[in-house]
């Protein structure tokens, strides 16, 4: 048999249609490779220039029995030939490598899409796993979709049986036969694929055999088997010049970290323990060593905390990552770092709850949990990314702020962001801030007797923060603890007045950084809209396409998303009280809603998603449309 062919047949000539969009749907067991799958079609259309948006979806259990529906792992891709922010609303092709995978999927498939299935899967056995009392690829339940049946796990043993790969392994190389078969069908370059499999399993060279015959033995397949009359293709988009690389939230907000570290000229400290799905900032730091980045995994969350905070005591940018039940653990040391007034990054990639929850699906249920889950009067900042790029951005502007403020200072991502990947433009580095520190040199302060000391707590009339003294510098001496502080001197107080304006001194330190962010994102029909739909965190993108839409429809609508949530932007308030209806959708039950109500006193509306999910820009476009009908 010839390497490049599986069949005797005849190559065919078939037209290509241009499309527009393209949302693909990659599903199946967690063994199959759904999201190497997935990340592979997506890179390979970075490459070929389009703009894109994934959505990962995994399992919530990390070992549930093979071919069940709690198995199911997916991957979800929208291309175009445009500028896009979401994944899709509904995939127009689902992927399906079995029962289980088509049973759960297919309500998310659009009415008339494409289904292509793993043919050898869809036995008694596994379809009796997956619940059904008969075989839909054979009792007329897709009638309403155009149905490829596909022998994936057949073709694959049959084209690895010669490379002197056992048939069980070879079948672990279904997924790049599907792989394969939809580049061909969508017209997505291999070569990139061929390289990273040749890079990836360079020391397995058997794995690297079966996975290459096995992806083209997909694209072989669509071209000669008489089931496709067309291939499609997506156009690359008209992106701004420059340099793109495709990248997920994580590692976009990693590389934040190491920029904002390297702006400062301050080392980076990580104490982390492993949480999903905050795990992948550890994993990605501790690769980052040539840049004078020192990860620790903790034995807890509490260790962790507190070991970046010593980081920062000794002259670092301490930073630890987590999801929100590590927070909730880390809550002391949080205040603790509010008391010493020292940068501290908690950096919360939030996921769904309480206690363990979902810990693979996503929610930004954590806003209240940042802004009060300490004990006593204990304000902290909260910056908050929206987009999976933007997560790199939104790092430095935190690291920003806990250095110039000496203050902890929260970042919101969440398991949306943290997994989704879109083509990002890398910035020139000239372009980032100087975040540059100085810190104390020498005594700050003359006593009566004319004796020259330092002060830990004699603040900068300007940012109202403390000067940050690196353990062991000459003259510098001072005293640090949890016990309340008098203001410059440090010394412990205990009397009431101290307290209070202790108290008030660190809300107003907050409040004065107001003064030194960005003013509110602010887009659409801003000057005559009836409706403010205003969001937080990763709804930027749903509702970005969902005013889009309604605007289309002639509908008056704006848009303002806040990435800053303490303190907010100072023009806020007059923004939200401009707009006759403000519409606030988050993935919790109304918490930043409730604190627009309290701080403006504006009659906003919640609509809320707790299901593990983002909003998708239809759901939003039908909130917006229901707005003006009431």
């Amino acid at each position: 048999m010839k390497e490049d062919s599986v069949t005797d047949t005849v190559p065919r000539t078939v037209g290509t249609r241009e499309l527009s969009r393209l949302v693909v749907r990659f599903a199946g067991d967690s063994g199959d490779g759904m999201q190497l799958t997935g990340d592979r079609f997506t890179s390979a259309s970075a490459l070929f220039g389009n703009d894109l948006a994934t959505l990962p979806e995994f399992p919530a259990e990390i070992r549930a029995p093979q071919g069940t529906l709690a198995g199911v792992s997916a991957f979800q891709v929208q291309v175009s030939d445009h500028n896009i922010t979401t994944p899709g609303d509904a995939p127009s092709v689902l992927v399906a490598m079995n029962p289980a995978a088509l049973r759960k999927e297919l309500i998310h498939l659009e009415m008339g899409g494409t289904v292509i299935v793993n043919q050898d899967a869809f036995v008694e056995r596994n379809l009796a796993k997956a619940g059904y009392d008969s075989d839909p690829l054979e009792d007329g339940s897709l009638d309403n979709y155009t149905l490829f049946k596909v022998p994936m796990t057949t073709i694959t043993k049959e084209v690895c049986k010669d490379l002197g790969v056992k048939p069980r392994d070879a079948e672990r190389s279904k997924n790049f036969f599907a792989l394969g078969l939809l580049s061909w069908l969508y017209s997505r370059p291999a070569q990139p694929t061929l390289d990273w499999i040749s890079a990836k399993f360079k020391r397995q060279q058997l794995i690297a055999d079966a996975n290459t015959a096995a992806f083209k033995a997909g694209m072989a397949f669509g071209e000669t088997a008489e089931l496709f009359d067309f291939t499609y293709e997506v156009k690359p988009a008209a992106l701004a010049p420059g340099t793109y690389t495709n990248v997920n939230g994580n590692t976009a907000l990693s590389w934040g970290l190491v920029a904002a570290s390297q702006q400062a000229k301050v080392p980076l400290f990580l104490g982390s323990y492993p949480i999903t799905p905050a795990s992948d900032i550890l994993h990605e730091l501790s690769q980052r060593k040539n840049f004078g980045v020192r990860t620790l995994q903790a034995e807890d969350e509490i260790a962790a905390v507190c070991a970046a905070l010593g980081a920062s005591f000794g002259g670092h940018l301490g930073i630890t990552t987590t999801s929100g039940p590590g927070v909730a653990l880390k809550g002391e040391t949080i205040g603790l770092a509010v008391s010493l007034e020292l940068p501290l990054l908690v950096i919360n990639i939030q996921r769904g709850g309480p206690s363990t929850g979902l810990p693979t699906k996503t929610e930004s249920a954590d806003l209240m949990q940042a802004m009060y889950g300490r004990h006593g009067e204990s304000p902290v900042p909260i910056v908050a990314a929206y987009s999976p790029s933007q997560c790199f951005f939104a790092a430095i502007e935190a690291a920003r702020i806990a250095l110039k403020y000496r203050t902890p200072v929260i970042l919101l991502s969440d398991g949306y962001l943290a997994n989704g990947s879109e083509p990002w433009l890398l910035p020139d580095v000239s372009t980032l801030p100087d975040l540059t520190v100085e810190f104390a040199t020498g005594p700050n302060h003359t006593e009566d007797d004319g004796t020259e000391v330092y002060w830990p707590y004699l603040r900068d009339p300007e940012t109202m923060a403390r000067p940050w003294a690196v353990p062991g510098t000459p003259g510098l001496t001072h005293r640090i603890g949890g016990i309340e502080k008098e203001d410059g001197t440090g010394n412990i107080n205990y009397e009431a007045a101290n307290h209070g304006y202790m108290v008030k001194l660190r809300e107003e330190r907050v409040a004065h950084i107001a003064n030194d962010i960005p003013l509110t994102m602010l887009d659409g029909d801003t000057d005559d809209a009836d409706l403010l739909v205003l969001g937080w965190g990763s709804t930027w993108g749903a509702i970005t396409s969902a005013v889009m839409r309604a605007r289309a429809e002639g509908r008056k609508v704006a848009h303002a998303h806040v990435t800053h949530l303490n303190p907010l932007p100072r023009d806020l308030g007059d923004i939200v009280r401009r707009y006759p209806k403000v519409l606030v959708p988050e993935m919790n039950l109304g918490q930043f809603c409730r604190i627009i109500r309290a701080e403006f006193l504006v009659d906003a509306q919640s609509v809320c998603k707790v299901e593990g999910i983002p909003f998708t820009a239809a759901e939003l476009h039908s909130h917006i449309n229901g707005a003006f009908d009431d």
